[in-house]
């Protein structure tokens, strides 16, 4: 059986119809993306090492503190 949609989601589909192909695509993706939340994903093979230097620094400690954290999104929104 089929679900409605909500109210919400009919206006943002028709939103994203109006965008070109390219961008229809991305959102598409995105959408789909986060509907499996929770499923296991592919790394992009570019950013693995990235992943895992961050793993190995979390699984030793090595995290920002809240104050170096609110310092850097200071930083993003000047």
């Amino acid at each position: 059986m089929q679900q409605a949609v909500t109210d919400l989601l009919e206006k943002a589909v028709a939103t994203v119809r109006r965008m070109a192909p390219e961008a229809q695509d991305a959102i598409a993706q995105a959408m789909l993306d986060m509907a499996q939340v929770g499923a296991p994903s592919e790394i992009d093979p570019d950013h693995l090492k990235d992943i895992l230097e961050g793993l190995d620094e979390i699984a030793h400690g090595d995290i920002a503190s809240p104050e170096e954290v609110e310092a850097a999104f200071r930083r993003f929104r000047a």
